[in-house]
């Protein structure tokens, strides 16, 4: 794995680590019966951005380090998932 690899996989990740992680335990200001006005309903009322980054990062860490061994280790090659005999035999 490149470090570009490494940094585009740690990217992407992270993303989908924040968006599992933001509508966890989120309160909206509806439920918190404080509204602010211009405001719907279901905006949250203390979205508490920067933990959940923190949530995300330390997640993206961990996983990021797991597949990234997985990479490197080679163990688990990109012919060891065409489950259905799609790609064409390796040369000889």
């Amino acid at each position: 794995m490149t470090i570009t690899g490494g940094a585009v996989l740690f990217a992407v990740l992270w993303f989908l680590v924040l968006l599992v992680v933001l509508p966890l335990r989120l309160v909206s200001q509806g439920e918190a019966g404080s509204v602010v006005p211009g405001t719907p309903s279901s905006a949250p009322s203390d979205a508490r951005i920067a933990r959940k980054m923190k949530i995300a990062t330390l997640v993206t860490i961990v996983l990021w380090c797991m597949i990234a061994s997985i990479i490197v280790w080679g163990g688990i090659t990109i012919r060891d998932l065409d489950w259905f005999g799609r790609m064409a035999p390796l040369p000889d």
